[in-house]
């Protein structure tokens, strides 16, 4: 059904960062008074295009809320043809509301923690840039248009990531992001021309069908193809989602400026791998080895990100452990089918609010801390910044899943999913789900603590102080997501609203549950601990060596070294050999071709002597010879 109304204009959400992001990086420094408000300004302004057409939907009946808007033909090329047009249906507005209200509320505070910086002006270009990208990638109508989107957010992160340039460290991130998630563009690449070459297109509409039946050409893949293809599409997502292997750039990208951490961690990049497969859900639904694999990947990572966010004595390294962690739990729900995927989003959505809010109140620590971000130079916080401590003690209990939180209606959901899923294959990954739980409670306690309670533990030239109130009133509007969005979501009817896209099994939740209840003992006991190890004792500032669990976490469990081991050194060894085959073999094979043709042709010049009777002599004997053979052959 083609867009009417308010949804008809839907190339404003992408048209209006956009504009931002030229008129910021083309302006120069005539627009350097006013680039941060502009910036603002124009994310605000995509976020009310979005509430509008959000609150139109609503108004629809469900079999009406998926509208299509075409804006031109973008490739015409024999029988490959890809129009360029949006896609505004009940899962792609959601994550258009949240990358952009979230997304604004992160501009907004960039003010304040960016004011100091002489290239504000190119910071908030960056950030309407990203935010254009993302909303590219989930407005899109087909997979080349959601590709388009998806390098977009790849460059933007690059450029984030690496915005304090003149660090090695920040350079090195960014480019290392970079180059991981190619790895994982590779595969989305390589599953559009797989789909390409079974259906015959790449829209939406035509493998994925429309409505909760989903009748597509999906619908009638092979085993082996829809395998295939489902795996190439989780090799793109783990790349964008930090999910294993492809996880190790998360952790180093906390280089970039805070508010891009916030950005990136967690409301917009590291999501767009569930989206993706959430998307594809009937490619996925062809294949048991392809859902199964997508579960594996979800638990696998769940479990190293939290090992990892216990190790780590960096505040931002500690929540992008989390991070990668909580994008797990969405992969795992993904991964289930029906109902997972329902509960991934829900997930995911209020994932952006709480550690959106964490990552700006650890931007909140360090900027009254000297940008300090070690936590064993902490402590005692509380007290001085108490703003910042409610609001991220908020964050911090909602992502625990202490009860009646956002955390505990969308984890919970998940980890009941899990166990439902039933046989081995459930014990498992309900088991995984749940013991990451009692793990998540740990390490982030863990932060809080060592963060805000015990005693002060910072240098005598440190003052620590509350954020100025452009990045206090953020804080509060996070927190209060944090609170009441997983309830929201999950009691909300949320379920029904994604049925037209998803479909499938209602959920009913109920309070009281068998693993709920095991959540919640285990959540208690890791805050138990935490509170023993971290709160009621003196921490030192001197890091203890620790177990080889605590070394092998904060070594990211040896993610890099792997990487170094399976993919850099062999790389370099194929590249050295690769060049002395070219210096030996093909430059050595001309060279020796060159200098045999100059040699003999050098000899062969020594024969043109000048002297006549030297020729005379040479034509003797080769009429000589000549008469020699005539007489063999008569003979």
């Amino acid at each position: 059904m083609k867009a009417e109304g308010i949804q008809a204009v839907a190339w404003l959400l992408i048209a209006l960062p956009l504009a931002g992001a030229a008129i910021l990086l083309l302006g120069g420094k005539r627009t350097d008074k006013f680039g941060h408000l502009l910036g603002v300004t124009m994310s605000l302004g995509a976020f009310v295009v979005g509430a509008a057409m959000f609150i139109q939907m609503l108004g629809y009946d469900a079999e009406e809320r998926r509208r299509t808007l075409h804006l031109w033909d973008f490739i015409s090329v024999g029988s490959f043809k890809v129009d360029m047009g949006l896609l505004v249906d009940p899962l792609s507005i959601s994550f258009v509301l949240l990358i952009t209200g979230v997304g604004s509320l992160i501009h907004i505070y960039s003010i304040g923690y960016m004011a100091e910086d002489p290239e504000r002006r190119r910071f908030f270009a960056y950030l309407n840039l990203f935010v254009a990208a993302m909303l590219l990638l989930v407005l899109g109508d087909n997979y080349v248009t959601m590709f388009l989107g998806w390098e977009g957010v790849g460059l933007a992160s690059y450029l984030l990531i690496g915005f304090w340039q003149y660090k090695p460290t920040a350079a090195t991130a960014a480019k290392k992001a970079f180059v991981v998630n190619r790895v994982g563009d590779f595969g989305l690449l390589a599953a559009i021309f797989l789909m390409f070459g079974t259906f015959g297109s790449v829209g939406f509409t035509q493998i994925l069908g429309t409505g909760a039946e989903h009748v597509g050409l999906a619908s009638k893949l092979g085993t082996g193809t829809a395998t295939a293809i489902g795996l190439l599409l989780l090799l793109g997502a783990c790349g964008k989602s930090a999910q294993l292997p492809l996880q190790s750039w998360l952790l180093d990208a906390m280089e970039g400026p805070t508010p891009v951490s916030a950005l990136i961690h967690a409301a917009t990049m590291v999501t767009a791998g569930v989206y993706l497969i959430v998307r594809s859900a009937p490619i996925f639904e062809m294949s048991d080895t392809a859902q199964l694999v997508v579960t594996i990947v979800g638990a696998a990572t769940l479990l190293a990100g939290a090992i990892i966010g216990c190790g780590k004595d960096d505040i931002k390294k500690a929540l992008a452990g989390s991070t990668m962690s909580q994008i797990g739990y969405m992969h795992l729900a993904a991964g289930l089918g029906k109902p997972g995927y329902v509960f991934a989003i829900a997930h995911l959505i209020a994932h952006g609010f709480f550690k959106a809010g964490l990552f700006l109140g650890a931007g909140s620590v360090m900027h009254g801390m000297k940008d300090n971000v070690n936590m064993r130079f902490y402590g005692a916080l509380r007290a001085v910044m108490v703003f910042t401590f409610v609001t991220f003690g908020l964050g911090y209990l909602a992502i625990i899943g202490f009860p009646f939180l956002s955390g505990w209606f969308t984890k919970d959901a998940i980890i009941e999913a899990a166990f439902d899923k039933g046989g081995t294959s459930g014990a498992i990954l309900g088991t995984c789900a749940l013991v990451g739980a009692g793990i998540t409670a740990y390490y982030m306690s863990r932060v809080m603590f060592m963060t805000f309670f015990g005693e002060k533990r910072w240098d005598e030239d440190v003052h620590p102080h509350e954020s100025p109130m452009v990045m206090v009133v953020p804080l509060m509007l996070l927190a209060v997501g944090s609170v009441f969005a997983g309830g929201f979501l999950i009691l909300g009817g949320f379920s029904d609203f994604l049925d037209p896209v998803v479909g499938g099994e209602k959920h009913h939740f109920k309070w009281i549950t068998t693993p709920g209840l095991a959540t919640l003992a285990l959540m208690v006991v890791g805050v138990a601990i935490a509170w023993r190890q971290y709160a009621a004792r003196q921490v030192p500032r001197e890091a203890p060596k620790g177990s080889f669990v605590t070394v092998a976490a904060r070594k990211d469990l040896y993610g890099d070294a792997l990487n170094e081991s399976l993919l850099m050194r062999p790389g370099q060894w194929l590249t050295r050999l690769a060049v002395w085959f070219d210096n030996r073999g093909v430059d050595g094979a001309v060279n020796g071709l060159a200098a045999g043709v100059g040699g003999t042709s050098g000899r062969l010049r020594r024969i043109q002597t000048g002297f006549v009777r030297s020729y005379a002599l040479s034509m003797f004997f080769g009429a000589a010879l000549v008469v020699a053979a005539l007489l063999v052959v008569n003979v």
